[in-house]
């Protein structure tokens, strides 16, 4: 009984989103509703603990609201400055086929985006890049979400390995180094193919169908081995922080290169996801390259300035906080919201910057801005519903009747009867966490001590099964719900969540038991 009310945040949502179809807007605001009175009636949660825990899911809603702003802001201010048609035109030198500017703009930038800021800032990115480059609105969502999983194990900077397992026995820096070796070597297998999925995906969904994606088997898998393997190879000399910045920068010059020569890649460009709309500027551009794209290299220099300068860090992290800590009084309930931390106030700076060094009136941004306010109207409640949900969900272990909460609840009760497969469903209940939470990282500081436990008591090597939870964390980032209406708000295609998710449950599903086959196989050879 008790697991039924748990999984109510879990069925309630894929009910009504994938299944009758309902937006967000409608369907988490149900889901929200079914939950709290669950939580109230059936879980024993006060009516404090769920007021703070619905005025927490508003704060951390208007905070996820301000990155897709910002996001938003800077892909229509360059829009207004011709900067994206460059671009554009950049895209055409080295390679016309939708099928590379996938790999390169989703895959390659959006893990370099997560490496430098994570938080679901790549695919509030690089969506509406990829929308702007001429993919269809459903297409630029689902493919952004796919792309933005195989580094987020290693998010900003390492956070959810450093802070994800930080409540384990073993924490300490040896432990997380260890760790991310483990990640790199199972993604070897796992995260190699991910490329590949996402033309097969594309191709599928978006064109006449998967043989399409064969056609760039070769050139997927070696940018698939480039990334896995030079991530294995940061991750064993340099740590865990910068295994995705690094491995996503020698995969885009490796892609580019080969791109731009034709190596392995088909003559015939595939254009199938074009959108009917869609118009190539026809002039050359004043625009240098360079300049084009400079505001989002200072996206990605500013987010690794701030993370990494450690007196940069502790001023933007400290100057203007608009955190919120035991919200109504509730210990242990709180939102941050460190404001200039936020990639959401980088990516506005970034947009600013661009009128500067394209030499465009101030107008140009205000009329971006405008536009952008504009579109989030109805991401903005789906986005709220959705928050508070997952705050009580996550909240309901403070309750009278000395329940746990309902994720762990969920986690004993299949570590109890799934124990001799573990390492099979290990992946799984890290995709869990992340599609009801939206975090890796909180996904792993929530499930990684029963992870822990139940390899301590089923025999199976510790290391491997927190590594399936790391991966399996950045593999619920493609179905998460607050992601998903994040991602299809920043394409304009706010209501078709469900669509969203029925595409991409199928490679979360794949990336899982990839992961799982790996974790059996590393345990046979060692």
């Amino acid at each position: 009984m008790y697991l039924l009310i748990a999984l109510s945040a879990i069925i309630f949502p894929f009910l009504f989103l994938v299944i009758l179809r309902m937006p967000a807007a409608k369907g988490m605001t149900i889901s929200a509703v079914i939950v709290i009175v669950l939580g109230f009636t059936a879980w024993g949660m006060e009516g404090d603990v769920i007021a703070s825990s619905a005025l927490q899911g508003v704060h951390k809603a208007v905070t996820i609201l301000w990155i897709l702003f910002g996001a938003l802001v800077l892909l229509n201010t360059l829009r207004n400055t011709g900067a994206v048609d460059r671009i554009n035109l950049g895209f055409q030198n080295i390679s016309g086929d939708m099928r590379v500017q996938v790999i390169i703009v989703a895959f390659l930038f959006g893990s370099l985006i997560e490496g430098a800021a994570g938080f679901g800032a790549p695919a509030m990115v690089t969506g509406p890049l990829l929308f702007a480059l001429g993919f269809r609105p459903l297409a630029a969502a689902t493919i952004a979400l796919i792309a933005d999983s195989t580094a987020v194990a290693f998010g900003a900077v390492g956070t959810p390995v450093a802070i994800g397992l930080s409540n384990n026995p073993n924490a300490s820096e040896g432990f997380f180094q260890d760790i991310a070796v483990s990640v790199t070597t199972m993604d070897l297998l796992a995260g190699t193919f991910i490329p590949f999925i996402l033309i097969a995906i594309l191709t599928s969904f978006f064109g006449k169908g998967v043989k399409d994606a064969f056609a760039l088997l070769p050139w997927t898998l070696l940018i698939g081995v480039v990334y896995t393997g030079s991530a294995l190879l940061y991750a064993s000399l340099f740590g865990y922080e910068f295994v995705s910045i690094l491995a996503s920068l020698t995969g885009l010059m490796i892609a580019a290169f080969t791109a731009k020569k034709g190596w392995l890649l088909p003559k015939t460009e595939w254009k199938s996801a074009l959108r009917n709309d869609f118009e190539m500027a026809g002039e050359k551009s004043d625009l240098g390259i360079i300049t084009a794209w400079s505001p989002y290299i200072i996206v990605v220099v500013l987010l690794l300035l701030t993370r990494i300068v450690p007196w940069l860090k502790t001023f933007t992290t400290s100057a203007i906080d608009f955190s919120w800590s035991n919200i109504l009084g509730v210990e242990g309930i709180t939102s941050d919201w460190e404001f200039l931390y936020s990639p959401g106030t980088v990516l506005v700076l970034a947009a600013i910057s661009a009128i500067a060094i394209q030499r465009k009136s101030f107008n140009t941004f205000t009329s971006a801005s405008q536009e952008s306010i504009s579109s989030m109207k109805m991401t903005a409640i789906s986005l709220i519903a959705t928050l508070i949900m997952v705050q009580v969900f996550v909240n309901s272990g403070m309750n009278m009747n000395d329940l746990v909460s309902m994720p762990q609840h969920i986690a004993e009760s299949l570590a109890s009867s799934l124990g001799p497969v573990w390492l099979l469903v290990a992946p799984f209940l890290g995709e869990l966490g992340a599609f009801i939470t939206g975090s890796a990282t909180v996904s792993t500081l929530t499930f990684s001590p029963i992870q822990y436990n139940v390899a301590m008591e089923t025999g199976f090597d510790v290391n491997t099964v927190l590594a399936a939870q790391l991966i399996g964390a950045g593999a619920g980032n493609m179905i998460c719900v607050h992601n998903v209406v994040a991602a299809s708000g920043a394409v304009g295609l706010s209501g078709k969540e469900g669509d969203i998710i029925r595409k991409t449950l199928i490679p979360a599903v794949i990336y899982g038991l990839l992961a799982g086959l790996s974790g059996f196989t590393i345990m046979q050879i060692v």
